[in-house]
């Protein structure tokens, strides 16, 4: 577990979880020690022994690949709380979704509003949350470019979600992805220029090679 964040408004942990090392994300509200949990990739008893001394209210998917949620059932079943995800990859969650996610949605507790950024390509239903400076982006953005996507059209829809999105956000904010370690987005958006002017294999597009 790595703290990656505490001030007097949340704190931001990080688990690296599951046989990919994929990323959770716990954020606490300072005030009122409510919580979420941002994806939930294997190890459920980590995530639980973490959340302890919190107040759960939510379990956030950021997209429907088994990376990412293989300890989604076990996580609801302990936790008894709601799963919240795009309409475009609930159908085929593990555990049923109690609440469908759209852009501008408001995800609140405590005192923290998460804004729901949806960013399709990586999977059509792939969600993004963004707080005070502080973007959790699932498999669509990394340090160096895009996720990975499995068409032309797919990688198309990914550029778009985040030129056209992601760095609409301040050139402040810090991005935390699904996989490895956290970036500045003024920095990937002067990578974003170095990665496009490259050739790309159109059969294995994007950066990421996780799922």
């Amino acid at each position: 577990m790595e703290i990656e964040e505490k001030n007097e408004h949340f704190q931001l942990e990080k688990m690296e979880l599951g046989p990919f090392g994929t990323n959770t994300y716990i954020l606490t509200c300072s005030k009122t020690l409510e919580s979420v949990v941002v994806d939930a990739p294997g190890e459920a008893s980590k995530i639980l022994a973490r959340l302890k001394k919190t107040n759960p209210k939510y379990i956030l998917i950021t997209h429907n690949h088994m990376d990412h949620t293989g300890a989604l059932s076990e996580l609801k079943a302990a936790l008894k709380v709601p799963v919240a995800a795009h309409e475009a990859d609930a159908g085929t969650l593990p555990a049923p979704t109690d609440i469908l996610l759209k852009e501008g949605d408001i995800v609140s507790f405590g005192k923290i509003r998460l804004n729901v950024l949806h960013t399709p390509g990586h999977t059509p239903g792939s969600l993004s949350f963004f707080t005070d400076n502080y973007l959790i982006s699932g498999d669509t953005i990394f340090p160096g470019g895009p996720g990975k996507t499995g068409s032309p059209a797919d990688f198309k829809k990914i550029i778009e979600s985040i030129t056209n999105k992601i760095f609409n956000l301040p050139d402040n904010t810090q991005v935390y992805p699904g996989h490895g370690g956290s970036t500045i987005l003024r920095k990937e958006k002067q990578a974003f220029e170095e990665f496009s002017s490259k050739p790309h294999d159109r059969d294995k597009l994007g950066c990421c090679r996780a799922g």
